[in-house]
């Protein structure tokens, strides 16, 4: 089996470090955008570094390479449209085709989705492709949440209170949006705690993952801007300090009927992953988006402790046996830290000349470590302007799993920071009771 694997971050890393471990193991392929990850370099076979995700070029370095399947890692390559043509050109692919990856890639066709199909866990939303009617719509429905319609990489959701307060300050940001977006959707902001779930789809079939909390703030205690993400972490009783088994049992209602729905609204079955990003509220389980991929960190949280083979579920995947495979994980907790630039996520004026630095990797003892952001020469590793590693801790105990990850961030020397707060018990509960203290009381 020759495998194609499309991305260079650390979700691209531990997709490549589960193919390793797939018996018999296959030849791994991968082709990057701008940087060479030393992590992923080191588990495959042969490397194309481009400029671009240009479905043409990544066809036909597979061909080349005698590719009998391809796994897309990150968004972008499916905008723009690389399964449609690895699938055309007969390449099964794990990864949805243009059509049903706007899930991701479109905030309206989600939310116009979920209404035509009678699909609960929308908030009320409305939306834009003007600033016509929208000054008198923020004047009714404050407070919400401004989404651009499109790809921002995780950071383009402005939430009132967090990122803008005043009505004009909403206003300014529509415009804002609207130049460089084909619309903006604006929504009721919620109340709660979120949690991420990932599944592998084939069709209407839908095999779930343990869920996960992300961290997006970039600073200490959910402070400062959003990022791509900090850190997360994932108890072993496949639950979360906040999410009951009922509350799991909604989110998954919510997959499995989205998934149907996108069947039927699009005429073509989706064959990948699909990871909805979900909030606890006073009113059950709501959603606030899904994406068309494995989530960055989320990934390093599930497929380290995944039993089942990972190359038996793509394969699943892309012939519809997903529905004949029982996909399971260990009984494991897992908590990732990023390590990134001190200077990652602030305003350019903010910004420190770190871009180039040498950072050194002593002892991380238990941990695992995945490449993002980095590159590596003679000289040794250097930092780019994105996150740059991802340390895991598992153990059967959260408290154990944090450590372990904590050790190892803090043995990753150089011009970095990371949040030392992600995992850690106390902190977590503190954050949970500030967020959803009200909804238990109900």
């Amino acid at each position: 089996m020759n495998v194609l694997l499309v991305g260079n971050g650390a979700r691209e890393h531990v997709i490549a470090e589960a193919l390793a471990r797939s018996r018999p193991t296959p030849n791994i392929f991968a082709w990057m955008k701008k940087t060479r990850n030393p992590g992923i370099a080191a588990l495959v076979d042969r490397i194309t570094v481009s400029n671009n995700y240009n479905p043409l070029g990544i066809l036909d370095f597979a061909k080349k390479s005698s590719v009998n399947l391809a796994i897309i890692g990150p968004e972008e390559p499916l905008f723009h449209g690389v399964a449609d043509a690895m699938e055309d050109a007969g390449i099964r692919t794990v990864g949805p085709r243009q059509k049903p990856a706007q899930l991701e890639t479109s905030k309206s066709f989600t939310r116009e989705l979920m209404k035509k199909y009678h699909i609960p866990g929308s908030p009320k939303f409305k939306i834009f492709k003007t600033m016509n009617g929208l000054e008198k719509y923020l004047n009714e429905n404050m407070p919400v949440v401004l989404k651009p319609d499109g790809l921002t990489g995780g950071k383009g959701v402005m939430v009132q209170g967090e990122h803008f307060d005043t009505i004009a300050e909403a206003l300014k940001i529509c415009r804002e949006i609207l130049k460089e977006h084909r619309a903006v959707v604006v929504e009721k902001k919620l109340l709660g705690e979120e949690f991420s779930l990932q599944c592998f789809v084939s069709g209407m079939d839908v095999k779930t993952m343990p869920p996960v909390q992300d961290h997006k703030r970039r600073f200490m205690y959910d402070q400062g801007p959003n990022t791509g993400g900090m850190g997360s972490y994932s108890c072993a009783n496949h639950l979360l300090p906040f999410l009951t088994p009922n509350g799991l049992a909604q989110a998954t209602e919510i997959m499995r009927l989205t998934v149907k729905a996108l069947t039927l609204e699009t005429g073509q079955r989706y064959k990948g992953v699909i990871y909805g990003n979900f909030m606890v509220t006073a009113d059950g389980i709501k959603l606030i988006e899904f994406n068309a991929r494995f989530a960055d960190p989320e990934a390093m949280n599930v497929l380290p402790i995944m039993e089942t083979d990972f190359l038996t579920v793509c394969q699943a995947i892309v012939d519809d046996q997903l529905d004949q495979l029982d996909v399971k994980f260990k009984s494991l907790a897992t908590v990732v830290k990023y390590v990134v630039p001190v200077n990652y996520g602030l305003p350019e004026d903010q910004h420190h000349a770190v871009k180039s630095d040498i950072i050194r990797i002593d002892d991380i003892g238990q941990a695992k470590l995945y490449y993002a952001g980095v590159y590596s020469d003679k000289t040794g590793l250097h930092l780019t302007s994105s996150r740059a590693l991802a340390v895991l801790g598992v153990s059967p105990d959260l408290y154990e799993a944090e450590i372990i990850a904590d050790r190892a961030a803090d043995n990753i020397t150089g011009a970095v920071d990371y949040r030392t707060d992600i995992g850690k018990i106390a902190a977590l509960m503190e954050k949970i009771e500030k967020q959803c203290g009200d909804i238990w009381k109900n």
